[in-house]
Formats: structure tokens, C-alpha cells, sequence
């Protein structure tokens, strides 16, 4: 463990044994250390506005922006089951299963980067990324999405509502856009946003506990401000190394090409963790309960006990929130040039 993450990990610890859970002083430790939720995430490069966020849904929605019309971002991305699809890796085009355990979409804004490797900066490229992945949505490229929304009479219109300054509203670009735009609106508050702008009673004194438990043994040193998770890239087996198995996947290496990136990975974020199962980037934990020990002992180098898990488990079930109302749309009637599907 290198220092200053040592010193980071003593100094919760010294502090959470000073305290209690129900304490002001660990209110306060939790309010610097997090931060709640904001209703959206704007972008000042791609605004969110009302049309824009109609349009991404519909696009979100839209199964013939794969090349086999079998497929939409809805797909590995159900947003009924938190943004997710449960599986430990997704299905892509002819039934191909991609390297990664698929992300939630949701609280996105708040993350460093997207994907498990960081490789895309914002949303709206991590939009671009599963529509032309050969794996996944498997257009060949941009201006073969750009035809099928061309084709279909009713985007028309609602391009030129939701950029009505773009000389060409129909891109590849303007269609990235609209899906994270979309995508900015996905955000679950929850219990512990609630006990993070002031109300301690939002949490039982039981989640409080798990609060204490989970500072306490340094998992907020990774897992910290608005995602729970989400800011930072660390080495998976931080602590101690983990079976071979999970070291086959270089994670950032593969962006970067940087030695010291080998295995490292965007650290998650909890938010909704109880909902997204299965973990870690290859989807091979299956609960949460084994994943905590998992993380303690491999990140942290420590042995979690059975009260300790249990603990922590339950905070982290506070971090369930509340799932926004969407409607998938019906899809906009296909026009004449609009491509078949193409299942090769």
C-alpha cells in the first residue's frame, strides 16, 4: 500500500474510533467525504434541454441503430433493472459476449471517465463506442447510423427542435449528443442523499452503523463524493494479488499502454450497487456479500468478519435510489430507404 494511501486509511480509522455512528462528528466526516446527487448532469458542451432529452430517449429506445435491429442501448442498459442487463457479460451482435461486465448508465455524470478502462471522457463519446463496437451494436461506421435516422421520417422534426442552430441536424454527432443528454437525466437519489443534505434520520441507526463500518476500514478512500466510486482508477489486488484468473484483463493498460496501468480499473461506483449484480469488471462475484470480502481482503489487505460484512452491506443498501419514470416509446414508423436488418 503506498503512503499516502496509508496515511488516508489511519486517519479515518483513528477518527471513526473516536466516534459513533449517531454521532455529529460522523455526520459531519460523511458530508465532507460525499456529496448528494444532483438532479441532472449538465454539460456546458452539449446542454441538456427538454427536446434533446425527448430525442435520446427515443434513440436509447431504438433497436435499429444496430446493425442486426436486434439491439438498442436499452438492451444491456435495462432501465428498469437500474440501468443493467444481470447477465455477467452482455450479448452483442450474433449473440457475441463482450470482454467487460456492462455498467449502469445511471448517475454516470459524476465518473471520471466511462467504461471499466476510462477510454472514453464523456458521455457523449461513450455513446459513439457501443453503437460502431463490432461486438456490440456493429454499424460500420457513423454515416451508416446517420442513414437509418435519416430514413425514419419522424426524427426530422425532432432533430431540428433539439438543434435548431445545427447546420445539418442529422450527425452522427448530434445523435451521440441526444442519447447523452438522455442519459445526463439518470440520476436515482436515494436515502443517503437525503442523510447527506442534513436529515441523519433518512438512514436507520443500523445503516449508520454500516456508514461508520465502511469508513472505518478505508473502503471511502476509493469510494468517495457523489458516485460513492466513480473518480479515480485503482489496481485490482491493491493489497494483495489476486488469483490469476483475474489477471488476465490488463484494464487501463489497453488505453494507456503505460506499465503501471496493468489491471488497474475505473473504481465503480455503489450507487444502486445492490441492484447491478453481478461484480467486478468480468462479472464473476455474484453478491454483494461475497464481493465485500472480496474487496476487503484484495484491495484493503484485511480479513472482513461476518458482522463487518453484514455491516457495510447494509449501508449500502441505502444507496438504492429511486428509479426516475421512463417510458420506452414506441419506435417511429421505419420509412421507405429505411436498411433492413443485416444479421451477418
Amino acid at each position: 500500500m503506498n503512503l499516502l494511501l496509508r496515511v488516508a486509511v489511519t486517519a479515518v480509522v483513528v477518527f471513526s474510533l473516536q466516534v459513533r455512528a449517531e454521532s455529529p462528528s460522523m455526520h459531519e466526516a460523511a458530508m465532507i467525504v460525499f456529496k448528494p446527487l444532483p438532479t441532472q448532469y449538465d454539460s456546458a458542451e452539449n446542454p441538456v434541454t427538454p427536446a434533446k432529452v425527448e430525442l435520446g430517449r427515443y434513440l436509447f429506445f431504438d433497436k435499429r441503430l444496430s446493425k442486426s435491429q436486434a439491439l438498442a442501448c436499452a438492451s444491456c442498459h435495462d432501465l428498469a433493472r437500474y440501468g443493467v442487463d444481470g447477465l455477467p457479460t452482455s450479448p452483442g451482435h450474433k449473440g457475441q459476449l463482450g470482454r467487460r461486465n456492462s455498467q449502469s448508465v445511471f448517475n454516470t455524470g459524476s465518473h471520471i471517465a466511462l467504461f471499466w478502462d476510462g477510454r472514453a471522457k464523456t458521455i457523449e463519446e461513450q455513446a459513439r463506442g457501443p453503437l460502431l463496437n463490432p461486438s456490440e451494436m456493429a454499424m460500420p461506421d457513423g454515416a451508416a447510423v446517420e442513414r437509418v435516422v435519416r430514413s425514419i421520417p419522424g426524427y426530422a422534426p425532432m432533430f431540428a427542435k433539439a438543434f435548431p442552430d445545427a447546420k445539418e441536424s442529422i450527425t452522427f454527432d448530434t445523435i451521440t449528443q441526444a442519447i447523452a443528454a438522455f442519459e445526463r437525466t439518470l440520476v436515482t437519489p436515494s436515502p443517503f442523499d437525503t442523510y447527506l443534505r442534513g436529515n441523519e434520520k433518512a438512514l436507520s441507526e443500523e445503516a449508520r452503523q454500516g456508514l461508520l463500518t465502511f469508513m472505518s476500514l478505508g473502503c471511502m478512500v476509493c469510494h468517495k463524493g457523489e458516485g460513492i466510486g466513480g473518480g479515480m482508477y485503482q489496481a485490482l489486488g491493491f493489497a494483495v494479488r489476486v488469483p490469476s484468473e483475474f489477471m488476465v484483463d490488463l484494464g487501463r493498460y489497453d488505453v494507456t499502454k503505460k506499465e503501471e496501468d496493468k489491471n488497474r480499473f475505473r473504481v465503480p461506483s455503489l450507487r444502486n450497487i445492490e441492484k447491478t449484480a453481478p461484480y467486478l469488471h468480468d462479472g464473476s462475484l455474484k453478491t454483494l456479500e461475497e464481493t465485500v470480502v472480496f474487496m476487503g481482503k484484495y484491495q484493503l489487505g484485511k480479513d472482513v468478519t461476518k458482522e463487518e460484512q453484514a455491516s457495510i452491506v447494509t449501508f449500502l443498501r441505502s444507496l438504492t435510489g429511486q428509479l426516475p419514470k421512463i417510458v420506452a416509446p414506441e419506435p417511429l414508423p421505419s420509412g421507405k430507404d429505411t436498411p433492413k436488418p443485416d444479421p451477418t
